[in-house]
């Protein structure tokens, strides 16, 4: 037996005011949500497929275990976030800015970022 439950719907001026309500399992096609606001909102497990997320902000957002393939982050900006096991595999880096990370245990194609940076800093001086 399947149970529906009952949403708050609100519309004001061609916007939909969503409170307190489950839509688990829904599906939104051709919808525009620009500049939409979501707030203490449960997406696990959603996909996003074909989505223009340009100059979005994505602030204080649990993205653990997340899968971001054929995306264009160009111009992103990243400030306080945890990457921590994250995997990055055919991503093109050129002109990418690492600036005041924590890099233990870091690698590129197997190789210590660590390690290369003091050998770097060896080489240098």
């Amino acid at each position: 037996m399947e149970t529906r439950q009952t949403m708050e719907l609100q519309q004001v001026d061609h916007r939909l005011d969503v409170t307190q309500s489950s839509l688990l399992g829904s599906g939104f096609r051709d919808v525009n949500l620009a500049e939409a606001i979501f707030d203490n909102v449960t997406l696990a497990g959603a996909v996003f497929g074909d989505v223009n997320l340009a100059g979005a902000r994505f602030a204080g957002v649990n993205l653990a275990g997340v899968a971001i393939e054929n995306a264009t982050l160009a111009g992103a900006r990243m400030e306080d976030v945890n990457l921590a096991g994250a995997r990055i595999a055919n991503v093109d880096l050129r002109d990418v800015a690492i600036v005041d990370c924590r890099v233990e245990g870091m690698t590129i194609e197997g190789v210590s970022v660590v390690e290369m940076m003091a050998a770097y800093r060896a080489a240098k001086d």
